[in-house]
């Protein structure tokens, strides 16, 4: 005997605005649960319970839908960052806070990475070029600030407050970024992953003693 397989019902009601956010917001459920490959138009329009040309006046192509998942990551990520550098900064002098706002920023990175792992790999997925509308860190979060733009607001406050010579400051977001994100990607999705929470924890500590002692 067949078994029935249930099917979304298929909405029509769907008021100017919601149905793209409906798409949207079905995009990032695919990301979260398997990262940037995961995000397909049809699947999405499947889980808005609408037909799949529907999604069409939204977002022409699935890379159209990713550029959109992708700018809500970065957003979220930025976010994250904001609310560990409020919490870092409360209550410290000057040179403390600058140095406290540093760790936050990685802090929150690798937190972020390890708590959202398809959301965060899906903030730097490679787009297409002819989607690729805005700058790839263009998404902000609450301060304004997108997530590159908020290490080195950290970066200057640490300049500021005479931690880091100001002749070490040009580039130095490049440098520390590279050593966060390789960490997060190696504990994410390489050798590292096998480490205990606590190796984890333990190791980004001592990267962000590096990176701020390196700089």
């Amino acid at each position: 005997m067949a078994i029935a397989t249930a099917r979304p019902r298929v909405r029509s009601t769907y008021r100017h605005g919601d149905l793209r956010r409906a798409l949207l917001q079905a995009g990032i459920e695919l990301a979260r649960e398997g990262g940037p490959d995961a995000i397909v138009l049809r699947e999405a329009t499947r889980r808005a319970g609408v037909v799949p040309n529907a999604a069409y006046r939204h977002f022409a192509s699935r890379q159209a839908l990713l550029q959109a998942v992708r700018s809500a990551a970065l957003s979220a990520l930025a976010i994250a960052m904001e609310t560990e550098i409020a919490g870092a900064r409360r209550g410290r002098r000057p040179a403390d806070s600058a140095r406290a706002s540093l760790r936050a920023v990685g802090t929150a990175y690798l937190r972020f990475a390890r708590a959202e792992t398809g959301l965060f790999r899906t903030a730097f997925a490679v787009l297409d070029d002819e989607v690729r509308g805005e700058d790839d860190l263009a998404k902000a979060g609450h301060s304004g600030l997108n997530p590159f733009q908020l290490l080195g607001a950290a970066l200057d406050r640490l300049v500021e407050a005479g931690v880091l010579p100001a002749q070490h400051r040009p580039g130095a977001e490049y440098l520390a970024w590279s050593a966060v994100h390789g960490l997060a990607m190696l504990v994410i999705e390489g050798p590292l992953r096998r480490l205990s929470r606590r190796q984890i924890r333990d190791t980004g500590r001592r990267l962000l003693d590096m990176v701020e002692k390196g700089l």
